[in-house]
């Protein structure tokens, strides 16, 4: 079984493909929807988009940071975001949905990362 990303949202910005920052100090939240590329359905992992700028303007400087769930841009840039992202989960397989989620949640946070029945 393999990933495949089958839709992009962000409840900050209302179009992502016009989506033009003001400033290279941006940082929003993107939802990418995610399934099996062979089956229906999705499930929902959140990755925070943002530039250096916008990290070094809004971390202290003795703070470290642990970039999980980030995607660290230089520029807003739709298409790359989208081709990455692709290009990250074409490498997220295995035999069943559980072991891809689990792949896929190293890129974004599984809206059931840490789900206990």
């Amino acid at each position: 079984m393999r990933a495949a990303l089958k839709g992009l949202h962000s409840p900050d910005i209302e179009d992502l493909e016009k989506y033009c920052p003001e400033s290279q100090k941006f940082c929003f939240l993107l939802q990418a929807m995610v399934g099996p590329a062979s089956q229906e359905g999705t499930e929902s992992f959140d990755i925070v988009v943002c530039t250096p700028q916008w990290l070094a303007e809004h971390c202290k400087h003795d703070e470290v940071l642990v970039g999980r769930h980030h995607l660290i841009v230089m520029e807003y840039n739709f298409g790359r975001i989208v081709h990455t992202l692709q290009s990250l989960l074409e490498q997220c397989t295995g035999e069943t949905w559980e072991e891809v989620g689990q792949k896929v949640s190293r890129i974004g946070k599984w809206e059931f990362e840490d789900y206990v029945p």
